[in-house]
Order: C-alpha cells, then sequence, then structure tokens
C-alpha cells in the first residue's frame, strides 16, 4: 500500500469513511475559513508526510467534514516552493485528497494586482497561469504521466460555477491571469512591468504548483485570488507579508460568500 493511502486510513480512522469530494486548499490569511467547516481538525504534525506550513497567517490543520451540504477537505495552510526550495511539497497531501475520493479542488491565495480596476480587497477567478518561475513539482517524476497536458489547468465547468455563484450573491469577481515567482522576496517593479506585458493580471507565491499536481493527480481545478496589495510600482502601499495578513479579511469575506453559495449548487 501507497505512503498516501496508509495516510488516508489513518485519517478515515478519525473521521470516518465518508469519501471526501471537494479539496479547499487556503492561502495566507484566510485560514479561519476552516473554521467554517463542521467536522474534525487533525493537526498536519499528526499527518506523516504533511508540511509543517511554516508561515504565519496559515493554520495547519486538515479540517475534514461539511460545508454546504458538501462532503469537503480543508488544508488550513500550505508548503511554500521558498520555505525548503521543494515545489512538489504539497504532494503528499494532494494524493491523500485523492485517496479520499475527492474529484475536485480548489485553492485559494493572497495575490497582488496588476490592474488598476481590481483593487485591494478585490478577488479574482484563475483563468490560466503563467509559470513565471519555470519550477515543476513534477520535476523527477519517473514516469510517463508527468507529461500533464495543461491546456485546461482550471476547469472550465467549475470556473463557470463560481462566477454564476458570485454573480447570484452580487459579489464583484474579476477573471484573470495568475502568474507565479518563486519568493519569498517580493517581485520588482521591473519584474511586474514584464509579467504584465506578457499578459497577467495578478502575481503570487504558490497555487501554481498545486494545481499541476491536481491536474496530474486527476482532479478537476478551480482557484480564486483574494488582493491584498497592489504589485510593486502600482501604487504607493508598502507590500509587506504583514500587510498581506491584514488585508486578507477584506477578500476573504466576499471569498467566503463566492464558495458557500457554489458549494450549495454542488450539493
Amino acid at each position: 500500500m501507497s505512503k498516501s493511502a496508509d495516510i488516508a486510513d489513518l485519517i478515515r480512522e478519525r473521521v470516518g469513511s465518508e469519501p471526501v469530494r471537494l479539496g479547499l486548499v487556503l492561502g495566507s490569511g484566510l485560514g479561519h475559513l476552516a473554521g467554517a467547516v463542521e467536522g474534525i481538525a487533525i493537526p498536519y504534525s499528526e499527518l506523516p508526510g504533511f508540511p509543517h506550513a511554516g508561515v504565519s497567517g496559515h493554520n495547519p490543520n486538515l479540517v475534514i467534514g461539511t460545508l454546504e451540504g458538501v462532503r469537503v477537505a480543508v488544508f488550513g495552510g500550505r508548503a511554500h516552493y521558498y520555505e525548503k526550495g521543494d515545489p512538489s511539497a504539497m504532494r503528499t497531501p494532494l494524493e491523500v485528497l485523492r485517496e479520499l475520493g475527492a474529484e475536485m479542488m480548489i485553492a485559494t491565495n493572497a495575490a497582488g494586482s496588476l490592474r488598476p480596476d481590481m483593487a485591494t480587497g478585490s478577488i479574482m477567478c484563475l483563468s490560466d497561469h503563467i509559470n513565471f518561475s519555470g519550477l515543476n513539482p513534477l520535476i523527477g517524476e519517473p514516469t510517463d504521466s508527468r507529461f500533464v497536458p495543461m491546456t485546461e489547468a482550471y476547469d472550465s465547468e467549475m470556473r463557470a460555477g463560481l462566477v454564476a455563484a458570485a454573480a447570484e450573491d452580487k459579489v464583484p469577481m474579476a477573471q484573470g491571469i495568475y502568474a507565479w515567482y518563486s519568493g519569498p522576496s517580493f517581485e520588482t517593479p521591473a519584474e511586474i512591468r514584464a509579467i504584465k506585458m506578457l499578459g497577467a493580471d495578478a502575481v503570487g507565491m504558490s497555487t501554481v504548483p498545486e494545481v499541476i499536481l491536481g491536474r496530474f493527480l486527476g482532479l478537476r481545478c478551480a482557484a480564486i485570488s483574494t488582493i491584498t496589495n497592489m504589485a510593486a510600482g502600482m501604487s504607493s502601499e508598502k507590500i509587506s507579508h504583514e500587510h498581506t495578513k491584514a488585508m486578507a479579511p477584506l477578500g476573504a469575506a466576499k471569498l467566503e460568500k463566492v464558495l458557500r453559495r457554489y458549494l450549495r449548487g454542488l450539493s
């Protein structure tokens, strides 16, 4: 039996055998959303191979239970490439998610905006991404399954459902392209100008590795950014991680509203 299957069995002993339908990966400042789930929280430290999620603003617990009538697995924090230089740091958690029965994954993140019309406090549904870092979590995968098509990295049906959910609840939600820089330093104004010319609408330090892994594992994927700042050179804001955590709640309420409406549609 594989390591992920063993961990899934360990989790089922704690939460029951009912399959999970959807996984939700939470970004900086958004960990409190895990508290909305009616279920059981398991610390990452009790799950072999799970990251320590050593970034302030994350809540390193796996919460499994019901949200708006849907069985979900919520990852209260993620590991980032910049922590230990491993783009595949979330592979084991996502393999476990698949073992628990999930067919879909929604990733969330805190991001900087490259669009004047998408201010701090906005949310953006990802339509595509640019892997500007050049890193890939599948480097070293020995099988031909590493050649994952990414033409539809972000599932069109899931995106349409999220957009419809936002419209129903009258929550403004942009759609756009997310660019992944490795971090942990924030981008320079020149880097922002470059990525803007390539078509990016928002920039951040996560999500892309998880989406690549999700597609590799056969999960349908979607993602939403909460805009916590204007990117470097776009405004006079002083960009910092503390600022990111402070601004995340502005978009988090909108994000939670959209996710709840979307899940009600699934149930």
